[in-house]
């Protein structure tokens, strides 16, 4: 139905928004507000214009036949950097220091103000890998992966530490652990399909070994690896279990106390 064009742009902006990477015909978005599609044209410029200001990304649009307009997560570098000093800067407090070398960041990543910005940039950061599933281990793992997989538009694929009846049938892969020992993880069949492209995303890594479990899960599915991107990565141990991998946050415990840092 027709109406004021300020109603109309904030209700497209919720499509583009709620359904991040899918596509809404223009057609089919003019026909539903009853204007040309010219004017849809018009109003999906502004929207653009608007995203790129605020430095969430922007809204493209495929000319062809099945074609339309959709959001792109595109984290501006000034907006990325400010929300990430800001949380190095949270995280680097005394108060968060626990024992072995790790600091507390439960509060960070089941906070969603917090994870809905996190997942925003890592989607960012791999949208040109063309993700068909997001892939994580639980617990902490999974608002991030949430959050990453919801901006790209795909599902998310959860690893276990123990399998559960309730996930149906399970694959289990077995890795070393940074202090030698061996852990099991377990991914349902019916999360990834043998072909799949997979983003692994990780809440915090040291040693590396859990990515290299999930790694080994996208393997044993005959799926494709595309990219790991992790919240926080200590920087030791220097070596880790896998060589490619972009971290957000660096953790130093080298000197007094912990320091957080962005990833350069």
């Amino acid at each position: 139905m027709r109406g004021q064009r300020t109603g109309r742009l904030i209700r497209i902006v919720s499509k583009l928004l709620t359904c991040p990477s899918r596509q809404f015909s223009v057609t089919s978005l003019a026909d539903d507000f009853d204007v040309s599609k010219t004017v849809v044209s018009d109003d999906v410029s502004i929207i653009d214009e608007a995203l790129q200001v605020e430095g969430l990304g922007r809204v493209r649009v495929d000319r062809g036949r099945s074609g339309g307009a959709f959001f792109v997560p595109q984290v501006s570098r000034a907006r990325r950097e400010a929300f990430l000093a800001r949380l190095a800067e949270v995280l680097s407090k005394e108060d968060r220091i626990l024992p072995s070398g790790l600091i507390y960041y439960s509060d960070i990543l089941f906070n969603p103000k917090f994870t809905w910005e996190l997942g925003l940039i890592l989607a960012s950061d791999f949208y040109d890998t063309r993700p068909d599933v997001v892939m994580t281990s639980e617990v902490k793992g999974i608002p991030l992966g949430m959050f990453t997989a919801q901006a790209l538009g795909v599902p998310l694929a959860v690893c276990r530490f123990r399998n559960r009846a309730s996930d149906g049938p399970a694959v289990c892969v077995h890795f070393a652990t940074q202090t030698g020992d061996v852990r099991a993880m377990y991914m349902g069949t019916k999360q990834i399909c043998q072909g799949s492209r997979v983003l692994v995303i990780d809440d915090f890594m040291r040693g590396g070994s859990t990515a290299s479990g999930m790694c080994q899960v996208v393997r044993e599915f005959k799926a494709e690896l595309v990219g790991i991107g992790v919240f926080l990565a200590a920087l030791e141990p220097r070596k880790k279990a896998i060589e490619s991998y972009s971290a957000l946050l660096r953790l130093d415990m080298s000197g007094e106390g912990a320091r957080v840092s962005i990833s350069g």
